[in-house]
């Protein structure tokens, strides 16, 4: 009877062991802080973090907001056509200049088609115009390095939800990235002098 009182004990507390080194064992110590929030997307969670810590991620949401407050975002395209009009080229006139004034800040470019065709095609089509829209702006005196990505979502995204033509949805929208590395002023965090900077072209100085 003894024996068996025993036996269940130690059971009881061989179990207990084991649930508290479920909960606190070695592995979970060596663990980044904040695993459990990641939720797979390789490391993402981990980066945004870093960014919001040294500043960079407050920046580059100032100076995407200037941007878009600064000049138009978005050009159209013709019907199952990646060609610049003169009102594209226009505008994309106006990014690259934008553009020119911050050296340090890199750009992405999204490409979009209405919902008439097939996915592919579409796919296809909006990575087109994207590359359109990069090459124009390349040649306007845009580094290719800081148009960090060309991206295509094809039908997939919308403004007006229409099976039917649809210009507004025929579009590449410019948006900022991120900050070149190896920039010096990047490299010493000055953020604010990025995003403040004066960038009208041919505005007087202070007397």
């Amino acid at each position: 009877m003894a024996q068996n009182t025993y036996t269940r004990r130690f059971l009881i507390s061989g179990l207990g062991l084991t649930a508290l080194g479920a909960c606190t064992g070695v592995n979970s110590f060596n663990r980044p802080a904040g695993h459990s929030v990641d939720e797979g997307a390789f490391g993402n969670p981990t980066m945004q973090n870093m960014l919001v810590h040294n500043g960079s991620a407050s920046a580059v949401s100032h100076l995407g907001g200037r941007f878009a407050a600064s000049v138009p975002a978005t050009i159209n395209f013709a019907f199952a056509s990646s060609h610049l009009d003169a009102t594209a080229r226009a505008v994309l006139d106006q990014q690259a200049d934008f553009m020119r004034q911050f050296p340090e800040v890199r750009f992405s470019v999204y490409g979009h088609t209405d919902a008439v065709g097939s996915n592919r095609s579409n796919e296809a089509l909006g990575r087109r115009r994207a590359e359109a829209a990069v090459r124009y702006l390349g040649q306007k005196g845009v580094s290719r390095s800081r148009l960090a990505a060309l991206v295509s979502f094809g039908e997939t995204r919308p403004l007006v939800p229409t099976q039917s033509r649809e210009r507004a949805n025929r579009r590449t929208v410019t948006e900022v990235a991120g900050f070149v590395e190896g920039n010096p002023l990047v490299l010493d965090g000055k953020y604010a002098q990025i995003v403040y900077r004066n960038y009208v072209a041919g505005s007087a100085a202070p007397s």
